[in-house]
């Protein structure tokens, strides 16, 4: 079984950036991979820390 996905408020945590860079990344489409289920975004922790390794964060 997979991890479970994570919340925008996760992201946050786990990058140390505010939720709402993530937000603005979103619009802009830049940043880690998301997900829209119904009105709510989640990540998948692999897309996050692959988007990292593609900045030279890994």
């Amino acid at each position: 079984m997979s991890e479970p996905l994570w919340t925008i408020k996760d992201v946050s945590d786990y990058l140390q950036i505010p939720v709402n860079t993530l937000y603005q990344w979103r619009t802009r489409r830049v940043g880690p991979a998301g997900l829209r289920l119904g009105k709510h975004i989640r990540y998948r922790p692999e897309d996050v820390s692959a988007w990292v390794a593609e900045q030279g964060g890994a």
